[in-house]
């Protein structure tokens, strides 16, 4: 049992615990890719047996987010579990929102909060937050692709879709945003609806995940293949000529294969033999050295 599922994680879960519920539920090793706070829910790629071998090939450089944004206070996490720390009377209209938005998208600086896992001299700065202390972070430069502006949910609160680049906090994007608009703001709700090529359409439920494995159903009914979202890696076909080097992890020369296949120095390739994959290669000084053998059983 092994690959990856595309697991979608209600709210009040850490993603530890997440990935504790499926080990208990398949008797199987896991691990999760792209943490996603507690009171998030959303899509949280779990790793499963053999596929926790590929945890440093997977990409997020895209995530897609539906929040909630609040407006008229805002708290010391930034969302809606935290202490207030500040109210305000204005709240801005949808056309005032709307036209602050573009402030916030392309290549931008941000802090990052107090309450997150980020560490600063060894320690977590939420473990920092909770013992009463502050420290002066400094800005990180993030990349926001889009801000889509959905609907009005309440009379204080609106509804936006967020494309970005991992490392960016929504919740600060909220805060920032009631900032920029003379008022306080915090994030009310967070869906995490894509992490890189895994999508919210694609995923499953705790308890459509624990019908499956319990009634014994296919396993591609909720597990995913472990090359199924490694597609942005270049796939090679090796010969059978060189099966066992390649299986055995012996480096392999461009003139070995089909084509004389050139990559760039220091770039990654999948490697399949008879449309089976086997190991991820890393071109290093001309030739292809298995940087991760997927496949155990040698001939």
């Amino acid at each position: 049992m092994n690959g990856f599922i595309n697991f979608i994680k209600p709210p009040g879960m850490s993603s530890a615990q997440a990935v504790f519920f499926v080990k208990k539920l398949i008797g199987q090793k896991a691990g999760h890719a792209g943490t996603l706070d507690p009171e998030a829910a959303g899509i949280l790629p779990i790793m499963v047996g053999r596929g926790t071998k590929l945890f440093d090939y997977i990409t997020d450089d895209l995530k897609v987010y539906l929040a909630e944004i609040t407006f008229g206070a805002s708290t010391d996490t930034q969302d809606a579990q935290g202490r207030i720390l500040e109210k305000s009377a204005s709240i801005p209209t949808e056309e005032e929102i709307k036209a602050v938005l573009g402030h916030f998208e392309g290549d931008i600086l941000q802090v990052p909060p107090m309450y997150s896992a980020l560490q600063q001299d060894g320690k977590r700065l939420y473990a920092l937050a909770r013992e009463g202390k502050t420290v002066e972070i400094a800005p990180r430069p993030v990349r926001v692709h889009s801000i889509a502006y959905i609907r009005q949910t309440q009379e204080d609160s609106h509804l936006l879709r967020i494309h970005c680049g991992k490392g960016t906090y929504i919740r600060t994007l909220c805060n920032d945003i009631g900032e920029r608009l003379n008022s306080k703001a915090h994030m009310r709700f967070l869906l995490r609806e894509q992490v890189g090529a895994f999508r919210m359409q694609e995923g499953v439920t705790m308890e459509e995940l624990s019908r499956f494995v319990t009634t014994e159903s296919p396993e591609k009914a909720w597990l995913q293949p472990p090359d199924k979202y490694l597609e942005h890696i270049p796939r090679i076909d090796v010969p059978s000529s060189i099966e066992k080097k390649l299986i055995n992890g012996v480096s392999i020369s461009r003139e070995e294969l089909p084509g004389n296949t050139q990559h760039p120095e220091g770039s990654f390739l999948r490697m399949y033999l008879q449309d089976e994959f086997i190991c991820i290669s890393q071109v290093k000084n001309g030739m292809l050295a298995v940087s991760t053998m997927y496949k155990t059983q040698c001939p």
